[in-house]
């Protein structure tokens, strides 16, 4: 039996899962709706994925490093440019293809990180969305570099930045990338995200309105924004997917029975969830202060130490630690754990993947950030929302085990914690809310797929 699609997506993410997995997530709903979807990503990617459970269908393209991906590029900026080059003949390729095959497409949906993707879209006469997978904040950031207004480094010390559309903030919130002059060309890519948004169709951002409401408005004054998170999976949301419980890929093999048959054993409220996401590096003096501080704020943990950074942990610490109090695992389900009712908090490195998970599934965080967007997410986690505290480096720029127990003890402690444990319950039922039938990221998504069938 045939079936008839209102419109067929190519969704198009820059090659990192934390990129992929919201862009997948979004494609669920799209074809929840009636939307053909076909994900575009590099051969180079795939090889590295552990599994494909997912409903949509992929297709690889080259970024002109097929062995090894960025990790072959002799830089990032040798990476970027020859995936422009490669990629655009690839993508252009595949879209020629799917049209013979009889599924030509009407849409691109694609990551700004890779803003020639809308040139490829224009060629062959596709709607064009760009989707953010970075917070709004962070966005208007980003913006507010390139028309000057927050300036290149050297930024003072803890000098105040006020960035139309958002709260104040200090030099030590804002986007590592910014404050840091070796990251020239990561800047450029990032701050290259606005150079063809006046031509694009639509602006969507992982993100729900409530959330982020003032800096939204001030930017849809300059963009079509439109919001259409949290993309996380339905089961932990609206429940209107049934079987979507997990994002489908993954780059690390997660321990999953050895986390929840712990985690079982655990009482309510007791556990502290660590984890510092797929990517992020952590010095090996801060790994000693971390699992210090754990062990000294008494209270059980799981801590994700991938196996590439399990070497910084300090000597005999996992020989000396009692099963029962803490487990140290190189991977793990991240939405089963934080939804475990032994969890009490997130000690996270405020990535806003992992930020999200935390707000959707009403999880208080310590947080403490690295690099990239995180310094301004656990900004927004603390002063705004106020669903956490953020653990303060020293002038070495690292996290003493002094601060990480104190800030334990504030999420953790019964009446210390209240007000941030009831504001993360508010904000759990709000974005349930905005993904729900007739909420704000669920008329979007309506919007975004009638437009299509119009053209189609």
């Amino acid at each position: 039996m045939m079936t008839t699609h209102k419109a067929h997506c190519l969704i198009f993410p820059y090659p990192a899962q934390g990129h992929i997995n919201p862009m997948l997530q979004f494609s669920k709903r799209l074809q929840s709706k009636g939307v053909k979807i076909t994900i575009a990503t590099t051969k180079s990617f795939l090889k590295t994925m552990q599994e494909l459970s997912t409903p949509v269908s992929i297709e690889a393209i080259s970024d002109g490093y097929d062995d090894g991906g960025y990790e072959q590029a002799d830089s990032f900026a040798a990476y970027i440019t020859r995936f422009k080059e490669v990629g655009s003949n690839t993508l252009s390729q595949l879209i020629e293809t799917l049209t013979t095959r009889g599924c030509p497409v009407n849409c691109i949906v694609y990551d700004p990180f890779l803003p020639w993707a809308v040139e490829v879209g224009n060629k062959f006469g596709l709607v064009t969305a760009a989707f953010f997978t970075q917070s709004c904040a962070v966005d208007n950031i980003y913006y507010h570099v390139l028309k000057g207004v927050i300036k290149l480094p050297p930024i003072e010390v803890d000098k105040e930045i006020i960035v139309p559309g958002l709260v104040t903030i200090e030099s030590s919130d804002v986007p590592t990338f910014v404050s840091n002059p070796e990251s020239a060309k990561i800047l450029e890519m990032l701050v290259d995200q606005f150079s063809n948004l006046e031509n694009v169709d639509w602006v969507l951002i992982n993100s729900f309105y409530e959330l982020e409401n003032e800096v939204i408005d001030w930017m849809s004054k300059l963009y079509p924004i439109s919001t259409i998170g949290p993309t996380i999976p339905s089961v932990y949301l609206d429940k209107r997917l049934p079987n979507d419980k997990e994002y489908g890929l993954s780059v690390f093999k997660p321990m999953t029975n050895e986390c929840l048959n712990w985690l079982n054993h655990q009482p309510i409220s007791s556990v502290v969830y660590v984890s510092f996401g797929s990517y992020a590096k952590v010095e090996p003096e801060q790994m000693e202060e971390l699992a210090w501080g754990l062990k000294k704020s008494d209270n059980n943990f799981l801590w994700v130490v991938r196996s590439t950074e399990e070497s910084k942990l300090p000597n005999n610490f996992l020989e000396e630690l009692a099963s029962e109090k803490g487990l140290v695992v190189s991977w793990c389900p991240q939405l089963q754990v934080l939804e475990h009712k032994s969890i009490g908090c997130f000690l996270t490195h405020c990535g806003w993947n992992s930020t999200l998970e935390a707000i959707s599934l009403g999880v208080p965080m310590v947080t403490m950030p690295q690099w990239s967007d995180q310094p301004i997410n656990a900004k927004l986690v603390k002063n705004i929302w106020e669903i956490g505290v953020r653990a303060k480096q020293d002038e070495k720029g690292i996290v003493r085990r002094e601060v990480i127990e104190e800030c334990i003890k504030i999420v953790m402690e019964e009446e210390k914690g209240k007000k941030i444990r009831d504001n993360a319950k508010k904000w759990k039922e709000l974005a349930r809310n905005a993904v729900d039938e007739g909420g704000t990221s669920d008329k979007n998504i309506e919007e975004f797929v009638s437009k299509l069938v119009t053209i189609s």
